[in-house]
């Protein structure tokens, strides 16, 4: 991999900032609305919808157990309604999901969206946190298909309690056969995924309703916010401890934000407002209702709701859903790693694209092996094995990044909406307070598995800063000792052998010699009668308007400047951007046509910019990066590859 073909970092520019520039928002009919609607009930909430399976339990015989009577069971159902209330409808339907980038929503997008305007000291701290975010979403990504499969196989044990030590095996057989389904993609099994979620929340609704009448009508009661007010005042510790696992009733929140751009703010809220959220309250409601009727029900009151004959039936529409919750959770790690890459945080990696209709389906195999591997090992077979222990370790991840997007939502209503002060204080400030009690909550669970998405988190983290951080100082190290490109011109075109056809030098800045450039003309003493220096550059929006895509210059001397740009969204295609190049003389065809790259080789120095770890790690993520000719599609048989050394320069 070399930093003259590598993506851009977050660029911005006067036309990044017109509207026509990026792809607007959704706008849809209300036909489409519907059946976009539809879909969104079954990949956003996928993970939101299969809390009810483990959420409620972990209350009561999670981390802090609490007795199973009714002052407990009225006090944590109305926190938990609350809790979905307050934080889903109001924090991101409300207001977050209104802080879309040109349509797009998630971590990544909010960062580009915020720090356009900020002085470059806060613009630092905002990318150390939306990176930070990023990186935790990767151990909630680990750790949600093996809690959403354990907690739905565990119904087994409701039927036969001798299947306990069957529930690891069997949860094992389905997440290896999803992740290696993985590279067909996910097009036509996602049809299936609206309906079948239709139903799970169906089914949620008729069993909390059928359990609220014929258990504890009087349960509905509990939707008064008095009693989760009164179950804090009588014991502020005991409900303090208990929010850790009243926070598992939303996790999948941000999931609604982050999958925006596939579907549109409209349809996901309608899909929460009509039927996710009514069927979630009526089974949280309805498991209360039984509890309340039969404390020992607590060993699984979600199985328990149905009756006898229907809890195989539940236990595989539950397994279904919870393949829909982790597929929806890996598609979602794929997305956000080519953000990541197309932002410059993850070096270029083999990304796959599973659909040639739809925008988004892409299958990227090391993400995906990783994940696997991750899962099975260290997760479900090495340190939980119960969907108990793996609720200790996912609050964890889950309310950092919800007190993160907090965070970067009060930079949000300052510097990008314009609020006054006295509207934006006390907003940010009451979502900061819910948001930081869920997380010290949840920071207790640390020494029972909470360390572990969080060392997953430093781990990722410390990866995209380095990476980042390698390619400023590269760049910097290589403007240090360019030459400039007028003065190329003039010293070097009329005196080398000009050949015909048309050379194009890959190149990360738009002014200066490229390496490859200079070693062609030392090693081969020629130049092509045609020298286009050609930069790649990822601005700020996920889309560029095919209009902008592409921009050439006169240098003189038949030398051309060329500047392609590409949304962080979009995937790279070099020479279908050329066919459009008009502005160069004769037109462009690639059998006349070679493309040079240059291939940096990192060498030891006393004088880094980084700590030598950071730069060794650096080194090897620098050799293990995808090639540059299959990331921007170049024709392979037409490109030649220059090496050189380099050393990193800086100030620590």
């Amino acid at each position: 991999m070399s930093n003259d073909t590598s993506p851009g970092t977050i660029s911005v520019d006067a036309k990044s900032s017109d509207p026509s520039y990026g792809v607007p928002g959704h706008s849809h009919s209300d036909k489409d609305l519907w059946k976009l609607s539809l879909g969104a009930i079954g990949i956003v909430f996928g993970d939101i919808g299969t809390s009810p399976l483990y959420a409620l339990k972990e209350c009561f015989k999670g981390h802090h157990q609490l007795p199973v009577d009714d002052f407990h069971i009225y006090g944590l159902v109305s926190l938990i309604f609350w809790t979905m209330g307050l934080v889903v409808t109001v924090k991101y339907v409300m207001f977050i999901m209104k802080a879309d980038n040109k349509g797009e929503g998630g971590s990544m997008s909010l960062l580009s969206l915020i720090i356009r305007g900020a002085s470059p000291k806060l613009s630092r701290w905002l990318i150390v946190l939306g990176v930070f975010a990023t990186a935790l979403f990767y151990g909630d990504s680990m750790i949600t298909p093996a809690i959403s499969v354990l907690s739905a196989v565990e119904g087994l044990t409701v039927i036969e309690p001798s299947f306990d030590s069957w529930v690891p095996p069997v949860s094992v057989v389905i997440l290896i056969g999803l992740f290696c389904i993985q590279a067909r993609g996910t097009e036509s099994v996602g049809r299936l995924f609206g309906p079948v979620m239709m139903l799970y929340f169906a089914t949620l609704a008729i069993l909390g309703v059928f359990n609220i009448f014929t258990r504890s009508p009087a349960i509905l009661l509990a939707l008064n916010p008095y009693y989760a007010i009164h179950f804090f005042v009588s014991d502020p510790m005991q409900g303090f401890w208990a929010l850790g696992s009243v926070v598992l009733s939303v996790t999948g929140a941000e999931a609604l934000y982050a999958d925006m751009g596939h579907f549109g703010r409209q349809p996901i809220s309608l899909g929460w407002y009509w039927v996710v959220f009514p069927a979630l309250t009526l089974n949280y409601l309805g498991q209360c209702a039984l509890l309340s009727a039969d404390h020992e029900a607590i060993a699984n009151p979600f199985y328990f709701l149905a009756p006898d004959f229907l809890r195989i039936p539940l236990i595989i529409l539950a397994t279904f859903a919870s393949v829909i919750a982790s597929q929806a959770v890996i598609t979602g790690a794929f997305s956000v790693t080519q953000q990541a890459i197309q932002l410059g945080y993850i070096p270029r990696l083999r990304v796959n694209h599973t659909s040639a209709s739809t925008v988004g389906q892409i299958y990227i195999p090391s993400v995906n092996w990783v994940l696997m591997f991750m899962v099975m090992v260290m997760v479900l077979i090495a340190m939980f094995k119960t969907s108990t222990n793996l609720a200790n370790a996912y609050g964890i991840a889950v309310t950092g990044t919800m007190f993160i997007t907090s965070c970067m939502m009060g930079v949000l209503v300052h510097r990008v909406w314009h609020w006054k002060a006295w509207q934006a204080i006390p907003l940010v400030s009451f979502f900061l307070l819910i948001d930081a009690a869920f997380f010290l909550s949840n920071v207790t669970k640390i020494p029972e598995g909470g360390w572990f998405p969080l060392l997953v988190g430093f781990v990722v983290f410390t990866m995209l800063m380095t990476w980042s951080r390698g390619r400023h100082l590269m760049a910097e190290r290589m403007r240090q000792v360019a030459m400039p490109i007028q003065l190329f011109i003039r010293s070097a075109a009329a005196s080398a052998v000009r050949i015909p056809g048309t050379a194009i030098f890959l190149t990360p800045e738009d002014d200066g010699v490229p390496h490859a450039l200079l070693h062609n003309l030392k090693h081969n003493k020629i130049l092509h009668e045609r020298v286009i220096l050609l930069t790649v550059k990822i601005e700020d929006v996920p889309y560029v308007d095919p209009h902008y895509r592409a921009s050439m210059s006169s240098l003189e001397d038949g030398f051309y400047r060329l500047i392609v740009r590409y949304g962080f969204m979009e995937e790279p295609d070099v020479p279908l951007a050329m066919k459009k190049i008009d502005q160069s003389g004769p037109m462009l065809r690639m059998d006349d046509t070679s493309f040079f790259i240059s291939r940096q080789t990192l060498i030891p120095s006393t004088h880094t910019g980084m700590a030598i770890w950071r730069e060794k790690l650096f080194a090897w993520m620098l050799r293990n990066s995808e090639s540059a000719t299959e990331f921007f599609k170049l024709p392979s048989n037409r490109v030649v590859e220059l090496g050189s050394q380099i050393e990193l320069v800086g100030n620590k």
